[in-house]
């Protein structure tokens, strides 16, 4: 059911994802804020939540399944940082529009 053997893309993927996030928080200048820290915690672990109910709804009805062997692990990290990237370029555009 699970997978452990992926795609280098994968590693691309979450990379990128990380990486556009430390650069943002470091132009934010925020990048050792611990309130700021907090608040990205908190949303990135709704977001998680959120994501997790979706796979449950969306495997439940049919949309499309995790079986035989097609559920890449890294693919809820990359959520996790695809969510802080987001918290991230939501604050950078509030601070320049």
């Amino acid at each position: 059911m699970f997978i452990f053997q992926y795609s280098s893309s994968w590693y691309l993927l979450l990379v990128a994802f990380l990486l556009g996030w430390l650069s943002i928080m470091f132009l934010r200048k925020k990048l050792f804020d611990k309130k700021e820290a907090k608040q990205q915690l908190l949303l990135g672990v709704l977001g998680i939540i959120a994501l997790a109910c979706m796979e449950v709804f969306a495997v439940s009805t049919n949309l499309w399944t995790y079986a035989p062997d097609n559920w890449p692990v890294i693919l809820w990290p990359t959520y996790l940082v695809a969510i802080l990237f987001g918290y991230q370029l939501l604050r950078f555009v509030e601070r320049v529009v």
